[in-house]
């Protein structure tokens, strides 16, 4: 039940994207146990000046104007040792395949219980039982 938003830059080629979208999405089934056909992503492009990070880098980490933001929310209970994981798969598949820098792939995820979700229709599909 991942929402996943994604933020690149304007320039980025449609391929690129579209690579970024499969990378996220398997590593989610594969490695986090996200259900299969979980796909819910909002991609967004961006002017260069609206991709805002440290010029001169962050934890020793330096970027450049192909940085990439990813940002998931999904359901809390995920092991540090699968979220490092998850991270990892994200950061090599998006470098394998497209070849942007792994010092680019920016992740962040944010944990939630499974009631705060909505699929449709207005109802809380995971609504605990009382």
């Amino acid at each position: 039940m991942p929402l996943v938003r994604i933020d690149v830059a304007a320039d980025t080629a449609p391929e690129t994207i579209a690579t970024i979208s499969d990378v996220v999405y398997l590593a989610m089934v594969h490695t986090a146990n996200v259900p299969e056909h979980d796909k819910f992503q909002v991609i967004n492009r961006h002017a260069k000046d609206e991709l805002v990070y440290p010029a001169d880098g962050y934890l020793g980490i330096t970027y450049t104007p192909n940085i990439v933001f990813i940002q998931v929310t999904w359901n809390a209970g995920r092991t540090v040792a699968v979220k490092k994981a998850f991270y990892r798969a994200i950061a090599e598949g998006i470098h394998t395949r497209t070849g942007l820098r792994k010092e680019d792939v920016w992740i962040n995820l944010i944990d939630v219980k499974r009631e705060d979700w909505s699929f449709g229709n207005g109802e809380m599909q995971y609504a605990p039982t009382e």
